[in-house]
């Protein structure tokens, strides 16, 4: 299953959250993911300079706007942290993993 080749189906709720054996079989895709809760996932990127962390922040924009589904980022100098959640089911939407994937191409 190559999740970055997906594209991301809007989700305006109605629909369960992906159940725990749902999770744990795609957070194995991607490398580096830490799920939180159930709820949501999350992993830290580390850069050189303020400069290089911008880059990255501009390209997941990009990609994220290309999907319709958006994360989270608290920015810092040197570093980037990225929730990923589907909002309007207050949990994970193989959406989530579809961006995780496509974020860790950058």
């Amino acid at each position: 299953m190559e999740l970055e080749k997906r594209k991301c189906i809007p989700c305006e709720g109605g629909v369960p959250p992906l159940g725990e054996d749902e999770i744990l079989e795609f957070i194995t895709l991607v490398k580096g993911w830490v799920v939180r809760d159930n709820k949501k996932i999350t992993r830290e990127f580390n850069f050189v300079n303020f400069k290089h962390t911008m880059s990255f922040v501009n390209e997941v924009a990009r990609i994220a706007e290309e999907e319709g589904h958006h994360p989270v980022m608290h920015v810092g100098y040197g570093s980037v942290e990225i929730e990923l959640w589907t909002h309007a089911i207050d949990g994970l939407s193989e959406n989530d993993f579809i961006i995780a994937a496509k974020i860790d191409r950058i």
